[in-house]
């Protein structure tokens, strides 16, 4: 098992090297830069001339490209992002004040969308072409083919405005301290609706692997052996149905991720999401490359654990 993790973790280290070269050269070539963003239009006419030059250079970025990617991929093996081209406070820091808000939430989601999905999914399968079947297939295909923020707006309209059921915007109530019972009543309605769309995804897969997991021959051996149809849904369906369940939903966590940057705005939650927007708008690219890595890193260690799961469910893959 140990020789398994080890080739795997090999892998990672020149995904995440490629991922940083792309990140580095993408953001560098956007329109516009940091200091122009910085500047009020209004002003700018009365600035010097050589003000731009000054600015980009005090910023080094009057160096060519090939140099200042050595220079930040040597400072970020260092554990050095950088610092924010607006107000010059380390990278690190800003993420770091962010990324738990941000993990609370799709962690959260994942949660609620896996479990419950996978429920549906595989009641679904052993009542197969039943009411509960057709209902489900329908509601997992609106889930899908709706975009979160659509119902974001309905939840916010009728949970937050018309019954006030649910707080509309933030992490806690600022008029009070942290308290876990307020935050959990803040998180619950942004998190069901980031659910949505892996609950509905989860739910059509778990139907689908039951499926060919119950049509199978061993499972007619299973049952012929005379277990009990517990130990035969529960021991030998359900664990043989998990393979393709642990890879959609690890794959999945990139577009939970990029899910959770819209319901961030929309509920004002204070998350990697809103920074990136306001880091966009900034046009901080130091902290965009940041965040960037910092998801890229979330996501090779959600492949990683994928990977681990499999070879735990399926002892075939780690010794093959």
């Amino acid at each position: 098992m140990g020789k398994y993790i080890l080739r795997r973790l090999i892998i990672v280290i020149p995904m995440l090297f490629a991922i940083s070269l792309v990140t580095f050269v993408v953001s560098n070539l956007a329109p516009g830069d940091p200091v122009t963003a910085m500047v009020d239009p209004s002003t700018m006419a009365g600035l010097p001339k050589d003000y731009f030059e000054k600015r980009l250079k005090e910023l080094g970025l009057d160096k060519p490209m090939p140099v200042r990617y050595v220079i930040w991929l040597g400072q970020v093996v260092q554990g050095n992002l950088g610092y924010s081209y607006i107000n010059g406070i380390p990278v690190v820091e800003r993420i770091g004040i962010r990324v738990l808000p941000t993990l609370e939430l799709a962690g959260a989601a994942l949660l609620i969308g896996t479990v419950s999905g996978t429920i549906l999914g595989v009641i679904a399968a052993l009542r197969q072409y039943s009411l509960y079947d057709y209902v489900l297939t329908f509601l997992s295909l609106f889930g899908i083919a709706i975009p979160a923020f659509f119902f974001a707006l309905v939840a916010l309209y009728l949970f937050s405005y018309k019954i006030e059921l649910f707080p509309a915007f933030g992490m806690t109530n600022a008029d009070h301290g942290f308290s876990l019972i307020d935050n959990l009543y803040h998180l619950a309605m942004p998190a069901a609706i980031l659910s949505i769309e892996l609950m509905a995804g989860t739910a059509r897969y778990a139907r689908t692997a039951m499926l060919e997991v119950l049509h199978s021959d061993y499972m007619k051996t299973a049952r012929a052996k005379g277990l009990s149809e517990y130990v035969v849904i529960g021991r030998h369906a359900f664990r043989n149905a998990l393979l393709p369940l642990i890879t959609i939903t690890t794959l999945r966590l990139p577009f939970l991720f990029g899910g959770a940057i819209v319901i961030e705005f929309m509920f004002a939650w204070p998350g990697m999401g809103r920074l990136a927007i306001r880091s966009i708008e900034a046009r901080d690219y130091m902290t965009l490359m940041g965040l960037t890595l910092v998801v890229a890193v979330v996501v090779l260690a959600s492949n990683l654990l994928s990977d681990i799961l499999h070879a735990l469910t399926d002892p075939r893959i780690r010794t093959g």
